[in-house]
């Protein structure tokens, strides 16, 4: 057996490894009565997750950048969903979203914060801010910060980082460069932004403690979805020659985030930090206190420069 076979082969202390399913993950669960709302339910591994969760009963909220990909993301699903437009670099829109769900009345049981862009080859801008860091971090906490009152008493958020939390810029946060202006490079941009995802789930899970409520940052594996359309140049040949190597495939990539969704294990490690269905080790960055207070922080007088006020 090669090298690479052991490697996905391999299963960890939750009994689940490298190779297992969002199917395999979920067998046997009965979902119903829950609600579970997930962004990017349109394509990859929000679809997925959306097509594994609904399958076992659990009732989704998705959400896409559009109204018409909501629904047709929602609609590819075979349980009950609600399909709700929320563009996450839009704070109008992340807002307009949280008015349409309050709205609704609905208790959420899991946040799956599932979309993101990645590695955009040259600086792009939202607000005023880069546009990975805004999109994967302040859309997402607009949208959590303001939907707490919706969580119930023991709801889960799940953050969806990557193993390029370990890769960011080399101060990790670039607390005096959010814009990009003062020097800009896609991956390490990308890095930073996942960074973010892990230090804010840190944030949420310390401020959730001896509430019921948990949260959570996961790394899925490497995967061939969307997620990498913006790269170009070498990385075109090398995604797809790595992929073929030691990527996963959609239905492993979606596993550890609905694990952590569901599985009643994960309760014992509030703010850990998951890959492969098991709890990995952060980085240095990613287990930096001071560095996610100041985020936090950072964050809020972000959204509130913008013109609203998150919890």
């Amino acid at each position: 057996m090669s090298l690479l076979a052991l490697i996905k082969g391999k299963r960890g202390a939750s009994g689940f490894g490298f190779a297992s399913t969002a199917e395999e993950v979920t067998e046997g669960l009965d979902l119903s009565g829950q609600t579970i709302l997930i962004t990017g339910i349109n394509s990859g591994l929000g679809q997925e997750s959306g097509r594994v969760l609904s399958q076992r009963g659990a009732h989704i909220i998705g959400l896409a950048r559009t109204q018409k990909k909501a629904e047709e993301g929602c609609a590819r699903l075979s349980g009950p969903t609600t399909a709700v437009a929320c563009e996450l670099s839009d704070p109008a829109s992340v807002r307009a979203a949280v008015d349409t769900i309050k709205a609704s009345g609905q208790t959420i049981d899991v946040l799956l914060c599932n979309a993101g862009i990645m590695a955009l080859p040259e600086l792009n801008q939202s607000n005023g801010y880069e546009l990975q860091f805004f999109t994967n971090h302040i859309g997402h906490f607009i949208l959590v910060t303001d939907l707490l009152d919706c969580l119930a008493s023991d709801g889960r958020v799940v953050m969806l980082s990557s193993a390029a939390h370990t890769m960011p810029y080399k101060e990790g946060i670039q607390f005096d460069n959010l814009t990009g202006d003062g020097g800009y490079s896609g991956f390490r941009a990308y890095g930073q932004s996942k960074l973010a995802n892990v230090l804010f789930a840190n944030e949420l899970a310390k401020r959730f403690e001896g509430t019921g409520r948990s949260a959570f940052s996961v790394h899925p594996g490497g995967i061939n979805t969307n997620l990498g359309r913006h790269m170009d140049g070498p990385s075109n040949i090398l995604f797809p020659l790595v992929g073929w190597i030691g990527m996963k495939n959609v239905e492993q990539g979606a596993s550890t985030q609905v694990y952590v969704t569901t599985s009643p294990d994960v309760i014992q490690h509030n703010g850990a930090y998951f890959a492969d269905c098991n709890v990995k080790a952060k980085s240095a960055h990613g287990q930096n206190d001071e560095m996610g207070a100041r985020l936090w922080q950072v964050s809020e007088e972000i959204v509130n420069a913008l013109g609203g006020a998150s919890a």
